[in-house]
């Protein structure tokens, strides 16, 4: 009998576990439970955190690290990547601005800033790259990308000619955008943002809408960075705000589009190229992949959304496993075969790692016996 061949590609569960935990942790309990499965084990990323690992482990690349400022001002120490002999450049904006950088009780939607991740960009233009991708997602901020480009030499400044403050909320006091410093390379490299989801700037499905309050907005503050981004499009004059992806990473996407002459192109597919996916799912006889949250953000661009419809293209099921699942989110249900809730099996005092690795047992258990 040939030995069933299975792909295990999850994304991070944001919070609790890496790309990579849960890939090993999905492994080892397929592994434990039946041996004779041949696993391909491809830990995905869709921009959000685990880009530039998923990138290096497609292609041959440098990691580099480097101190820069956190989302509230904090030093933190973040990582970026050359790739194609240094022709390419990655910076994953969560490594730098990301949720994961701050404490649930410290989460600060309205004064939160990118401007560490523009100093890993600084880094980037300045090690001479001709392409340089920003991974846009898992982010803690609401302010449009400007504390990354005040990094980067533009200045953000209100009625007085005064520099605003970082955050997203006082954007609403922008009145002026000088470009007059931005570093010189910007004009040179081409600029990628690499989305994690679909979302325009503003409006139900916006920055501020749909994720600020998982960065701790509540219903005053997430109508406050609606207006302020808002605001921001008309002291622009820029017209991308409805783009699909200009809402990732809290208006990010718009920003560099807007004033870094970026181009979006969705984090997965990219992502999906550089390991070479479509060839893995056409070997795979199922799919495994996974996240933490199974809810509406999953259809708007996110990895595990995107790899099972290319799944469903070649005709292999695919089964999602997810820390929990929002059943109440008009939810896309029939992109997967299968979805197994974590949370509706898992013991309280169990880790994510090993709630993860019995559940995938438990799955492969059941699978083989019925085959």
């Amino acid at each position: 009998m040939i030995s069933p061949r299975w792909l295990v590609a999850p994304q991070e569960f944001k919070g609790t576990l890496t790309s990579a935990q849960a890939a090993e942790a999905m492994a080892k309990g397929i592994r434990e439970s039946s041996p004779e499965v041949v696993l391909d084990v491809a830990p995905l990323a869709d921009g959000g955190p685990g880009t530039v690992d998923a990138l290096l482990a497609g292609t041959r690349g440098e990691r580099r690290t480097q101190v820069v400022r956190g989302p509230l001002g904090a030093p933190v120490e973040a990582h970026w990547a050359l790739l194609d002999d240094g022709r390419t450049a990655v910076v994953e904006m969560a490594a730098a601005s990301g949720l994961s950088r701050l404490a649930p009780e410290a989460l600060d939607a309205r004064n939160a800033s990118t401007y560490g991740t523009g100093e890993l960009l600084r880094a980037a233009l300045d090690s001479g790259c001709e392409r340089l991708i920003v991974g846009l997602g898992g982010s803690a901020t609401t302010d449009g990308g400007t504390g990354a480009l005040t990094a980067l030499g533009y200045r953000f400044l209100d009625a007085q000619g005064q520099p605003l403050p970082p955050g997203g909320a006082a954007l609403s006091r922008l009145v002026k955008v000088d470009a007059s410093g931005r570093h010189p390379r910007l004009g040179t490299v081409e600029v990628l943002g690499a989305t994690d989801v679909t979302s325009p700037l503003l409006g139900p499905d916006g920055a501020a809408h749909l994720f600020g309050p998982q960065k701790g907005a509540d219903a005053a503050a997430v109508e406050e960075l609606e207006a302020a981004l808002a605001h921001l499009t008309s002291v622009v004059g820029d017209t991308s705000a409805g783009w699909p992806g200009t809402g990732a990473a809290g208006g990010f996407g718009f920003g560099l589009v807007a004033l870094a002459g970026a181009r979006l192109v969705p984090g997965y597919e990219l992502v999906s190229r550089a390991l070479g996916l479509e060839r893995r799912v056409l070997m795979a006889d199922v799919v495994l992949t996974g996240e933490g949250r199974f809810d509406r953000q999953t259809s708007l661009g996110k990895g595990p959304g995107g790899l099972a419809r290319l799944a469903r293209e070649h005709g292999t099921p695919v089964v999602l496993f997810a820390g929990c699942v929002d059943r109440k989110d008009g939810l896309e249900l029939d992109l997967f075969h299968e979805v197994v809730d974590l949370s509706a099996q898992a013991r309280p005092e169990d880790s994510a790692s090993k709630a993860l690795c019995e559940a995938a047992a438990r799955w492969c258990a059941a699978r083989l016996k019925g085959r």
